[in-house]
């Protein structure tokens, strides 16, 4: 496979790429565990409502 042309070719490509794709597995990986701690909250709010009754 021969490097795009342009600034970046060779390693330079590849650590671009690595780069970006580590940024959107980052922001995958803080979107769900945001989802993931707000339905833990809610659920616990629930619980704690079911007990106060």
């Amino acid at each position: 496979m021969a490097p795009p042309p342009g600034p970046y070719s060779g390693t330079s490509t590849l650590a671009l790429v690595a780069r970006v794709s580590a940024f959107s597995v980052g922001l995958v990986y803080g979107s769900l565990k945001l989802k993931y701690l707000k339905a833990k909250a809610n659920s616990q709010r629930k619980a704690e409502a079911k007990a106060h009754h």
